[in-house]
């Protein structure tokens, strides 16, 4: 499957670098390896914003979506529409939907059908394919 953006696993590694992605962030986008649980950044933090691929800044999630599932990654109810391909993933002796950027096909986890209503969604990322944005205050008008 291609994506609207490209680049060598080089310039990948070169982007994540530059970004300050944490460790293992190219592993885990670019060769869909997985972060242990409850070790990623993210997973604890509950600031409103939105969230990101960290290859490509495309938005994935607001965190309104965000919850906790007890299984030890930062998890959501629902991704904004487009940002996110599902793939059918065979690895591993199961059958799971592999969740990628609709952009430039980072691996961001898994999505499974035991979520919150009203999606039945849980959208389960590894922190390392994430950015978080927080909400900016607005500005008093003068």
């Amino acid at each position: 499957m291609t994506y609207p953006i490209q680049k060598t696993d080089a310039e990948w590694r070169a982007l994540l670098a530059a970004k300050g992605a944490e460790p293992g962030a190219f592993d885990i986008t670019r060769h869909a390896r997985t972060e242990r649980p409850f070790t990623g950044k993210y997973e604890q933090v509950w600031a409103d914003g939105s969230y990101h691929c960290v290859c490509c800044g495309n938005t994935l999630f607001d965190a309104r979506t965000k919850f906790d599932a007890g299984c030890g990654w930062p998890s959501f109810s629902q991704a904004l529409p487009g940002a996110i391909t599902e793939i059918t993933d065979h690895s591993h002796g199961m059958v799971r939907v592999e969740t990628v950027c609709s952009q430039c096909g980072a691996h961001l986890g898994h999505v499974f059908e035991d979520g919150p209503m009203p999606t039945g969604l849980r959208y389960c990322m590894n922190s390392a394919s994430l950015t978080h944005e927080p909400t900016k205050p607005e500005s008093t008008p003068q």
